[in-house]
């Protein structure tokens, strides 16, 4: 059921039925708001900040197709998929998404001069603290570590997503000002408080 339903996501509008022939109970998963869909599906009651993101391009051949959603929590949780397969380890799509994604908010944050004193510097981490998120690429011959699939390796997907998460964010965020000032007050508070927690284990361990 798990992976119907992730299927479901993934192919925005395919609706996929399921007979248990032990029961004879009958089950359809479609999902007309796709990648979205799945986002909010992942988040479930978590406290959102801001309004998901969601952007789709094809690419140098590739199909690039990202949804993401900043919550008040502190885990990280972005999920990868190529054609439709699950790459638990991430990969090449994984590296480029992260790349991006700190470049485009390191920019804004510049660009706006939400950091005036300059105090602490922002890192991935920080970013990407609480983002809920779904990478789906659709692209022919994909090279991945192992016959299992949980990687991929493909070497050319990693600048082709990396430029268009920067590209589509930076985008999303000019074109949504009220929402990007709460994403990146939370990455700011983010950076803050990890800098906080680094000073005083510097102190314990003079003491």
């Amino acid at each position: 059921k798990k992976r119907i339903r992730e299927l479901s996501f993934l192919n925005k509008g395919i609706a996929i039925h399921v007979l248990d022939e032990a029961s004879g109970s009958k089950l359809e998963f479609k999902s007309d708001g796709g990648l979205l869909e799945f986002v909010k599906h992942l988040t479930g009651k978590k406290e959102v900040i801001g309004t998901p993101f969601y952007a789709q391009a094809n690419m140098k051949g590739i199909g690039v197709e990202i949804a993401a959603q900043w919550t008040g929590t502190y885990r990280e949780n972005v999920q990868c998929f190529t054609n439709n397969i699950p790459q638990v380890d991430g990969g090449t799509h994984l590296a480029g998404f992260r790349g991006g994604l700190t470049r485009a908010i390191k920019n804004f944050i510049k660009k706006e001069d939400l950091m005036r004193k300059k105090e602490v510097e922002i890192t991935g981490e920080d970013v990407r603290e609480g983002m809920i998120a779904v990478i789906s690429l659709k692209m022919p011959d994909p090279k991945f570590s192992s016959q299992t699939k949980d990687k991929l390796v493909s070497s050319e997907v990693r600048n082709i997503v990396e430029n268009f998460i920067n590209e589509k964010l930076s985008i999303w965020f000019d074109q949504n000002p009220s929402i990007a000032k709460i994403v990146l007050a939370k990455v700011i508070q983010a950076a803050m408080a990890r800098d906080v927690a680094r000073k005083a284990r510097e102190n314990v361990r003079r003491k």
